[in-house]
């Protein structure tokens, strides 16, 4: 194969191009896409590959990966690692290698990405189940609005791995409900080797297993209302190309749940080592097919659904979307975020107006102090975020409800964000009163120094707009930020009497004069 350059014309779009790849270390198999993506987003496929690995079953029997296991992968990612100059993808962010559930778990995972790293270059970065469910839904969003009836229906996104099964619920183009369960196809395996069970036992185990999974889901997705199926992942790829004449990857199908479960039936029926040679896949795959289909067959009749939707989309699908989109939080996903984030304070009854407009505030402030702060874009988001949760800790106590923030967002689950975001949101919120920051504070010493600069920023600038809504009436609203010197110096108009809120501030700017080295001047202007 001869080289590419780096931009060329796209033979597709005729405009210009980048090439890039993705790579999912997954537990049975590493996959890898690459793809070029042209000047307007569009994303074009050019190459797949999947090669079998048993990270899952090392992990999810003896919790570490075997250094056999190790070398396979390394073997595995310089060949991709061979392919990818070939392509001219060289540089850093023409590509990004993840990995889930089966090194996310493993106890030896930092060995593991050592490992890589010092083999092949790659950053392998371990997906939580949060990023996990972001990138899914950027995968199979466009599919769902392209469909005239999963696009105003309640949808239940679901994919049985090997370690784990994600579940999103939404409606049109909002996410209602995210989760991640203990259920998948290698842990069911597990569980059957230590019972030692009989072939005609085996599949009662696994459906008292599944069963218990099921009913979990059922209840925090309310089973009581009708939704509609589409599942993901490569075991229902299979199912599909068998049942369905003809199969469309890139097209949603309609898969009658009868005809899925007499599949299931079949595959019961076969060892491993048949249904490899049968349906000609590999080892890995036929290990794990039947207790994954057999996962589906159960949600579905649990749910009333006598048909599934099969998505030919995957993780790499997402991870592609994402690298084409450029910005990690679109608009779109944004608003997903903040929804998330509102249904959390709802529970513990927060003043909504309250937070709202403070959230509005520090959005204001967060923009005109950028040449101060040189922030992205996404800590705006968690600024806002962290402005709308600051006060869920009144629910427990008023004393010391700040740390009361802290314990309810680090524990809770805030769509779309890593834990390490969750993190800091919940540490700018803490800071939303009190003391500053220091080393011994939980959770605080454990950032990196960058990561401690951003919350004390963020926090500084909470506390700001926090002392321009003291009154709680949202009677600041317009405001005009400038600097001047050492000074910042905020206008409100339409109010004449600020004492209250210059009171509020000379009280609690003190962080923010320690972080950005400004004093903080509040003046009344008319409208």
């Amino acid at each position: 194969m001869s080289s590419l350059p780096t931009n060329r014309m796209s033979a597709a779009t005729g405009t210009n191009a980048v090439p890039y790849a993705v790579i999912d270390i997954g537990a049975t198999s590493i996959r890898m896409a690459i793809a070029e993506i042209v000047e307007n987003g569009e994303v074009r496929h050019i190459e797949s590959l999947s090669q079998a690995v048993s990270l899952g079953k090392d992990t999810f029997t003896q919790q570490r990966i075997r250094k056999a296991s190790i070398e396979s992968c390394v073997k595995v990612l310089k060949s991709y690692r061979r392919l990818m100059r070939e392509y001219q993808i060289l540089r850093p962010e023409q590509m990004r290698v993840v990995a889930t559930s089966a090194v996310r778990e493993a106890t030896n995972r930092l060995a593991f990405i050592d490992r890589i790293f010092i083999a092949t270059g790659f950053e392998v970065e371990p997906l939580d189940e949060a990023e996990v469910n972001r990138i899914t839904y950027m995968g199979v969003q466009p599919l769902l609005k392209s469909n005239p009836k999963l696009s105003s229906s309640r949808t239940l996104i679901v994919e049985v791995g090997s370690g784990s099964t994600e579940i999103l619920v939404v409606r049109g183009s909002n996410v209602i409900f995210s989760n991640s369960y203990r259920l998948g196809s290698l842990r069911l395996l597990e569980t059957l080797e230590k019972f030692d069970a009989p072939r005609s036992k085996q599949r009662t185990i696994m459906e008292g297993q599944i069963q218990r999974f099921v009913d979990q889901i059922a209840e925090q997705v309310a089973s009581n209302q009708q939704h509609e199926i589409v599942a993901i992942g490569g075991d229902m790829r299979f199912a599909a190309s068998n049942l369905l004449d003809p199969w469309q990857p890139d097209m949603l199908a309609q898969m009658p749940t009868e005809g899925l479960e007499a599949l299931v039936k079949q595959l019961l029926k076969l060892s491993q080592d048949q249904i490899a040679q049968r349906y000609g896949i590999s080892f890995q795959d036929a290990e794990t097919v039947t207790p994954a289909l057999l996962s589906y067959v159960m949600l579905a009749r649990k749910l009333k659904c006598t048909s599934i939707y099969v998505a030919g989309t995957n993780l790499r699908d997402g991870l592609l979307n994402d690298l084409a989109k450029r910005e990690v939080w679109t608009a779109e996903f944004r608003n997903q975020i903040i929804r998330s984030a509102l249904g959390l304070a709802r529970k513990f009854s927060f003043d909504e107006k309250h937070a709202r407009h403070v959230a509005h505030l520090s959005r204001k402030l967060f923009a005109d102090l950028e040449t101060e702060h040189q922030l992205d874009q996404r800590m705006e988001l968690v600024l806002y975020l962290a402005a709308l949760l600051h006060e869920v800790g009144l629910f427990i106590n008023v004393r010391s409800n700040h740390k009361h923030a802290l314990y309810i967002i680090q524990n809770s689950e805030l769509f779309g964000l890593s834990r390490k975001d969750v993190l800091i949101v919940s540490l700018v919120a803490r800071y939303h009163r009190r003391s500053s920051p220091k080393p011994e504070h939980e959770g605080y010493g454990t950032l990196s120094r960058a990561d401690r600069v951003v919350v004390a920023k963020l926090a500084s600038i909470l506390r700001l707009a926090l002392a321009l809504d003291e009154s709680r009436s949202q009677r600041i609203s317009q405001i005009r930020c400038r600097k001047e010197g050492d000074r910042f110096i905020i206008t409100a108009a339409g109010v004449e009497d600020l004492s209250l809120e210059q009171l509020a501030l000379r009280q609690n700017a003190n962080l923010f004069e320690e972080t950005f080295g400004l004093s903080v001047l509040l003046r009344s202007a008319k409208v």
